[in-house]
């Protein structure tokens, strides 16, 4: 599949895999409040890289990944502030979160200074 070889699917997956146990690591509590929110964020986030890789109409797929990961940045935040990640965890998924946030944006551009994207948006269509 080729959404498995592209930069932005291969850095989610690194952020999952790193993000996903240390969720399990938050005070019990949490683990249904903070730890939920995150982990609905990063997987509906990849479902919205998912569903832009298979849809004609690419950006209001990338619009919504875009939210979800400013929310997974909201979250991390708090997680870092209520000290349910050390500060080295924080930074370590920031960095992760940066990287992925690059990518997007740097997929959003390429739509945007597609043409052929933009009229074909504009009339309700894809590619």
């Amino acid at each position: 599949m080729a959404e498995k070889q592209s930069p932005i699917f291969t850095k989610t997956y690194d952020l999952m895999l790193w993000l996903l146990p240390a969720l399990t690591r938050f005070p019990k509590d949490q683990r249904f409040r903070l730890a939920a929110r995150l982990e609905d964020a990063l997987f509906r986030f990849h479902d919205h890289l998912l569903a832009a890789a298979r849809s004609r109409d690419r950006r209001p797929h990338l619009v919504q990944a875009d939210l979800e990961l400013e929310r997974l940045r909201v979250f991390l935040r708090l997680a870092q502030d209520l000290r349910f990640l050390d500060f080295k965890q924080y930074e370590h998924a920031s960095r992760l979160v940066t990287e992925v946030g690059k990518l997007l944006g740097g997929w959003q551009k390429t739509l945007s200074a597609s043409p052929a994207d933009v009229s074909s948006a504009e009339r309700g269509g894809g590619r």
